[in-house]
């Protein structure tokens, strides 16, 4: 990648996607998204996937790209990214990552290695987790890589599992992976971060997910219960768990816009607090109006990159 990158990132419902269009436009970038979420086919609602005038407007990219049946991983995201990133440089254009899932972001500008994976190993250690119980396989996580067990609560079933998976796919401790995690030393990237108070936040994050069970989101998890399921990455995105159990007569439309509500304002403190340990990133204040209140100055902060 030969171009400095550029970045608008933040905590979900801060109003990035709205600016980043304006932004995009009065720079002649192109927008690559950084959320783990919207690659999925589908789920357009909930995740408040850019709409159809503001993809004409400005190229978006990374939207769209996986089945919702695929579990679609963070090393394919980065393969893709980085390719959508090389031609958007051969336009002689620059990219404008936008998003709020920080494991992505580093993917695109951090000189990160992302382990492959094995169905049939995974599904082995799955079938033996159910048996044993996750703190057993927590303790042979331990015992052969005490620095990632460390890392890893010992309930945590999925993740004990993928780094027994990586140890035995690639012959190397799943911690050997993160020893770049600390180094911010991959492609020169000039990212705007936009923060609010939690209050404002939280009552952005109530309005919005209010509107979407209020609309086609219902729509989207009758759509999602007719296909042939969700993957085991896609059932995490927040307000299709809640939505499927609302269509199916297991909550009321205000129980599952309560539930969706409560999981994204744990989602945004988990997401401000990633992006905070990043040296790298401006920080800018937004009120309630969101970050579309502050495209003048992110524009101008950004071209001067």
């Amino acid at each position: 990648m030969a171009t400095r990158l550029l970045a608008l990132v933040g905590p979900t419902a801060s109003g990035k996607s709205d600016a980043a269009v304006e932004i995009a436009a009065r720079l002649g970038a192109e927008i690559v998204s950084v959320d783990s979420m919207t690659v999925y086919r589908g789920l357009d609602v909930g995740t408040a996937k850019p709409t159809e005038g503001e993809r004409r407007r400005v190229p978006h990219h990374l939207f769209d790209v996986a089945d919702p049946s695929e579990d679609f991983s963070v090393a394919r995201y980065q393969e893709l990214a980085r390719e959508a990133v090389a031609a958007i440089a051969s336009r002689e254009r620059p990219a404008l990552l936008v998003g709020g899932t920080g494991l992505y972001f580093r993917a695109v500008v951090d000189e990160l290695e992302f382990p492959g994976t094995d169905p049939e190993v995974r599904r082995t250690l799955e079938a033996e987790a159910e048996v044993v119980g996750a703190e057993a396989m927590h303790r042979r996580l331990a015992a052969a890589d005490p620095a990632a067990a460390t890392k890893i609560e010992p309930g945590n079933v999925r993740r004990t599992v993928r780094a027994l998976e990586v140890a035995a796919v690639t012959g190397r401790p799943f911690s050997s992976f993160a020893e770049r995690w600390d180094r911010y030393s991959g492609e020169p990237v000039r990212a705007a971060g936009v923060r609010m108070p939690a209050d404002v936040l939280g009552s952005r994050i109530e309005r919005r997910v209010r509107a979407q069970f209020e609309g086609a989101l219902p729509d989207e998890a009758r759509v999602l219960l007719a296909g042939p399921g969700l993957s085991g990455t896609a059932r995490q995105a927040i307000g299709y768990a809640e939505a499927i159990e609302h269509v199916s007569g297991l909550l009321t439309l205000d129980e599952a816009a309560e539930r969706t509500a409560k999981r994204t304002r744990e989602l945004a403190r988990r997401q401000t607090a990633w992006f905070r340990r990043d040296p790298r990133i401006r920080w800018f204040e937004a009120d309630e109006r969101g970050a579309v209140a502050l495209v003048d100055e992110l524009t101008e902060f950004l071209r001067d990159g």
